[in-house]
């Protein structure tokens, strides 16, 4: 599903895509008010393409076409493999992008970030894009993130082989006995701190689901452990396994020390 703030050009991609006009497109916010499922083929394999209302935040829904249009919205975000959020280069990052990406971290689908109209703006202001990215968008960096216009179909191909890395990143087979050989690499390069003079033990590690990758660690102390190991772990293992476009949870099972009460 592409998503993203009123007048974006997501129905303006949904037709590049298409290679014809399927959707109505006008140069003014709220165009598309109910989300439109279209199936297309791109290089030989099959898609379903859905092209969404723009999400306003929600001080600003006033009326209940609005509120259909953002449940609509929020209902496709759910249900896609991978979402492809549009943001406007041209009016930079605003709050109604942050709203809309906290709604896609919250669903958990793969993710492509797009950034729309980059021929409209200048050196200077896209330097200023990407800076405004990296500070308010921080916590979407794992997604793939492609400057584009749509409007002239420049870059499609290379959103569509991000979104194909994303979906198979999401659908990703681990294998048990690589997670704990690369556990044990991990931690013995980068022991988890010492807290209250007890150091968190981390026993192994399997993979506890999929779509989006789900891994188990089990160990003793695992509440002991702070945030940024967590984050350590969550990004070494996103980095060997190639786990790019898709989020990553990692569940902690904490086993009982049988010596606990002695």
């Amino acid at each position: 599903s592409i998503v993203g703030r009123p007048n974006v050009g997501k129905s303006t991609l949904v037709n590049k895509f298409l290679g014809e006009e399927r959707v109505v497109t006008y140069d003014m916010p709220g165009t598309t008010r109910d989300t439109v499922t279209i199936p297309f083929v791109w290089k030989d394999k099959r898609y379903f393409l859905v092209d969404t209302a723009g999400i306003k935040r929600g001080s600003k829904i006033t009326n209940v076409v609005d509120k259909f249009s953002v449940v609509k919205t929020i209902q496709a975000i759910q249900n896609s493999n991978v979402v492809l959020f549009l943001l406007d280069a041209d009016h930079g990052i605003t709050e109604q992008d942050s709203y809309i990406a906290s709604l896609i971290m919250s669903s958990g689908p793969a993710l492509v970030v797009g950034v729309n109209k980059w021929d409209k703006i200048n050196q200077e202001g896209k330097d200023h894009i990407k800076q405004e990215i990296k500070r308010k968008l921080n916590y979407l960096s794992w997604a793939e993130m492609h400057y584009f216009s749509a409007i002239k179909g420049q870059g499609l191909s290379a959103l569509m082989t991000s979104v194909e890395k994303a979906f198979n990143s999401a659908l990703v087979e681990l294998s048990t006995n690589k997670l704990n050989l690369f556990l044990k690499q991990i931690t013995n390069n980068h022991p988890p701190p010492l807290k209250n003079r007890f150091r968190p033990k981390l026993r192994y590690v399997h993979q506890g689901g999929k779509n989006p990758p789900i891994i188990i660690v089990h160990g003793t102390g695992l509440h002991k452990l702070g945030q940024d190991y967590k984050r350590y772990l969550e990004n070494s293992f996103r980095k060997k396994f190639d786990l790019k476009g898709t989020p990553v949870k990692i569940e902690w099972k904490n086993s009982l020390n049988p010596f606990h009460e002695r």
